[in-house]
């Protein structure tokens, strides 16, 4: 048996570049993970089988289409007779369709979890165009650990001097469409975008001030209690910086200690919301 962690990915700043000419958008992103997470249990079996558990099972099928699946069954074609199937239990713990890349962190848990079960070293395999194939956050997930991305999220540059932060992570329940969002960013293919990613600055929070999620406006205007939740974020005691993680719903506020996140969580749990404090990095 295997147990892998699915930890929620953050992403502290995302830039869109452009629309490439294929339709695929060019982003430039500041990434950390957090200290709550998804688990995947994997037990060896003669066949694929996945249950899902957890507070948020039941906003996810367990059919052929879930992502853990299709990144089993996909790893299993990559390496014929290599990969030995598995039972798959899924605790979900992070929001659906939330912008912390819940699903993509799940296929990364399968990938990592079925080699190790399989006894086939990571580093042996080209992953990088499989994983991109399943999904644009899953090769970040697989990475798992601070960096930037860039591209459409296949180029991943490591950041080892990012401190860890504390930090209170906020959905208020309402899944947010990608797709939409970044249909409704209306750039046609070719098309460039919004400016560059500051430059990196010894102060991390003024750097990351500097920047921002260009997906944010388009996410609050879909969903407008986004910005409820922002605006009840930045008023926080200690809250320095708050702002929406990919494409959305679930936002961030960096806070000047864990404590400060600690204390302002029930304020935000009262209004319905989830609301976890962690530490990112």
């Amino acid at each position: 048996m295997i147990v892998e962690a699915a930890p929620a990915k953050v992403n502290l700043a995302l830039h869109v570049r452009g629309r490439r000419a294929d339709g695929y958008h060019d982003l430039d992103s500041i990434v950390v993970f957090a200290d709550i997470a998804d688990r995947l249990t994997l037990i060896p079996a003669k066949d694929w089988s996945l249950e899902i558990a957890g507070p948020f099972a039941h906003d996810l099928g367990s059919g052929a289409d879930n992502l853990v699946l299709r990144a089993a069954r996909a790893l299993e074609q990559l390496l014929p007779g290599r990969i030995g199937r598995a039972r798959l239990r899924l605790d979900k713990n992070l929001p659906v369709a939330s912008g912390i890349g819940g699903g993509s962190a799940d296929a990364a848990a399968a990938i990592r979890g079925l080699l190790a079960v399989s006894g086939i070293a990571p580093e042996k395999i080209d992953l990088a165009p499989f994983a991109v194939a399943l999904g644009a956050d899953v090769p970040v997930c697989l990475y798992g650990r601070t960096c930037r991305i860039t591209g459409v999220g296949e180029r991943i540059e490591p950041l080892t001097d990012v401190p860890p932060l504390p930090a209170l992570l906020v959905n208020p329940g309402v899944a947010v469409s990608t797709a939409e969002v970044f249909r409704r960013l209306a750039l046609a293919p070719g098309q460039a975008a919004f400016g560059p990613m500051p430059q990196r600055r010894r102060d991390v929070l003024a750097w990351l001030t500097a920047g921002r999620n260009d997906l944010q406006p388009v996410a609050v205007t879909l969903v407008p209690v986004i910005g409820a939740v922002l605006d009840q974020l930045a008023a926080s005691s200690g809250c320095q910086l708050a702002r929406m993680s990919g494409s959305g719903a679930t936002c961030f506020g960096l806070f000047d200690r864990l404590e400060a996140a600690e204390a302002a969580a029930p304020r935000l749990r009262a209004q319905g919301w989830w609301a976890v404090p962690t530490m990112l990095g």
